[in-house]
């Protein structure tokens, strides 16, 4: 019996990992996670640019898409659910991709050596910024969900339903424009390396389609850096007001 016991023992120390736990102990695994949650955050950041541009069509406009966001899916879906889910998916993603890199991070510094024989090619701005990137964007993240959805850093009255109001009160103080736009410059640079390497990583790069994939990455960086950014300019303008 005891035998059978201590058989038992061994025969589950020694029994493989599981399938998911093979793939994210690997780097490519790792790096597949990155890839998926940050084409996820792309898809987000996309739909969300869009949607804050509506703020050009007046508060009635940016304050009926406001209340929409939380009516979707209805009556099917209980009210704000919609919301919730893609709040829910969208910090899933956040925190496996952050999860990702870190350790993907620790993995790189372990396995470099103490000295190279020949230097290696310089990498570019955006690659030698992205961990730095990364960190900005988590910080803006906390601040921006304190100032425009709990109204907790808000700098003026915070009117909940009236989010045309709170975007003006934000983008009326120095401080509030400085941070939103460096953030989203963080954000292009990020986007436009993230994009490429999320690529390469799922397969769909090649030599044929290489210039193409940098061309929508650009593209894409460029987009979303101005959309957002013309926002708290427009503000500070006078042309939303």
């Amino acid at each position: 019996m005891a035998l059978a016991t201590r058989t038992d023992r061994a025969e589950r120390t020694e029994r493989k990992p599981s399938f998911a736990r093979s793939a994210w102990d690997s780097s490519l695994g790792k790096k597949t996670v990155m890839a998926v949650s940050g084409l996820i955050m792309l898809a987000y950041l996309v739909a969300h640019m869009l949607g804050n541009l509506k703020i050009f069509f007046g508060a009635g406009e940016f304050n009926g898409y406001a209340h929409w966001l939380r009516t979707l899916g209805e009556p099917f879906l209980h009210h704000e659910w919609a919301l919730w889910i893609v709040r829910v998916v969208l910090v899933a993603a956040v925190v496996a991709h952050a999860t990702a890199a870190y350790q993907l991070s620790r993995r790189d510094l372990r396995a470099r050596p103490s000295t190279y024989v020949h230097k290696k090619r310089r990498a570019s701005y955006a690659t030698r910024t992205m961990r730095w990137g990364g960190v900005i964007l988590a910080l803006f993240i906390v601040w921006h969900i304190l100032d425009l959805t709990t109204g907790t850093a808000h700098p003026g009255g915070f009117e909940a339903g009236h989010p045309y109001q709170n975007v003006i009160d934000t983008f009326s103080t120095w401080y509030g424009n400085v941070v939103y736009i460096a953030a989203v410059l963080a954000l292009g640079l990020h986007v436009r390396h993230g994009f490429w390497s999320a690529a390469q990583t799922l397969g769909a790069g090649s030599r044929t389609r290489d210039r193409a994939l940098r061309t929508t990455a650009n593209v894409l960086a460029l987009v979303l850096t101005a959309g957002f950014v013309s926002v708290p300019v427009a503000v500070m303008t006078g042309v939303v007001s």
